[in-house]
């Protein structure tokens, strides 16, 4: 069952058995400790280029 708050996935992973189930992925990401490939940047899927892009994002 697709998530009801889900209009379109931004996730570009459609093989994955949580594509379309935004709740389903977020538990699966906090459990594993990892992030979900939609929250990262264009190019780079590192951990630290997404701090890094929230910290240009977010610092004056």
């Amino acid at each position: 069952m697709k998530c009801s708050n889900v209009t379109s996935c931004a996730c570009p992973k459609v093989e994955c058995e949580n594509h379309g189930k935004c709740c389903d992925c977020v538990i699966k990401h906090r459990d594993t400790d990892s992030l979900p490939y939609c929250l990262f940047p264009a190019q780079d899927k590192s951990v630290e280029q997404y701090y890094r892009s929230l910290k240009e994002r977010f610092e004056p």
